[in-house]
């Protein structure tokens, strides 16, 4: 089945032009039937099939559904309003940095992924540690057929110009020691959220990508 309209995005593409509370309070009504209401009906189906293969994933929607509302404390940009929506999928919601799966749809771009993006002191050097002492394996993540096919076989990623002594050869045969983050990306169509199969496109991808998130997890795990 479907679960995205049109006036999903027509939503989106008018908000770019109005983002002012004053707008949005006047179209409320339909972002609540045309966004909200699919997108978290979308995100329960999505959990529900997760479920399947990670039963100590949450299972609230509300958890996992980011605010449309932007933080503006600190930014330059004052514009209340976000112009997407996004999800993540994980063991305990939006504040979870463990890994997980994250989904993004809005005006300007669509894209999925996963992987680590808030990654600290401890946790980055337990996953260095991993990287360096089971090479071989994380050679066969990247390589694997259906993560190439989906991902490029990329992880993204800023990286640290200086790394610790003992890493700095092995950087020479795997660059992404030096990451500081650990994800992956894939760009969608505006087409495939519309399509009836979406939840099947979403789900493909976050299953090519099972093995590099338990190879986090187990890394980083105490």
């Amino acid at each position: 089945m479907s679960y995205f309209t049109p006036a999903f995005f027509r939503f989106f593409d008018q908000l770019k032009k109005n983002n002012n509370k004053e707008w949005f309070d006047k179209n409320r009504e339909t972002y609540e039937k045309e966004v909200k209401g699919p997108f978290k009906q979308f995100v329960t189906r999505i959990m529900t099939e997760l479920a399947k293969d990670h039963p100590d994933f949450q299972q609230n929607p509300s958890k996992a559904i980011f605010r449309i509302n932007r933080d503006i404390r600190f930014s330059k940009d004052k514009s209340p309003y976000k112009t997407n929506v996004g999800a993540l999928f994980n063991r305990s919601g939006t504040k979870d940095v463990r890994p997980g799966y994250y989904l993004h749809i809005g005006a300007g771009e669509v894209f999925l992924g996963g992987g680590m993006y808030d990654v600290d002191k401890a946790n980055l050097e337990k996953i260095r540690q991993e990287i360096y002492y089971n090479a071989d394996t994380f050679k066969k993540l990247l390589a694997d057929k259906s993560f190439k096919a989906l991902y490029g076989g990329v992880v993204q990623g800023e990286q640290n110009k200086i790394l610790p002594a003992e890493y700095k050869e092995f950087a020479k045969e795997q660059p992404y020691i030096a990451n500081k983050q650990f994800y992956y990306m894939a760009q969608l169509k505006k087409e495939d959220v519309l399509s009836k199969d979406f939840d099947k496109v979403v789900l493909k991808h976050y299953k090519a990508a099972a093995k590099f998130n338990d190879f986090l997890l187990h890394a980083i795990a105490d």
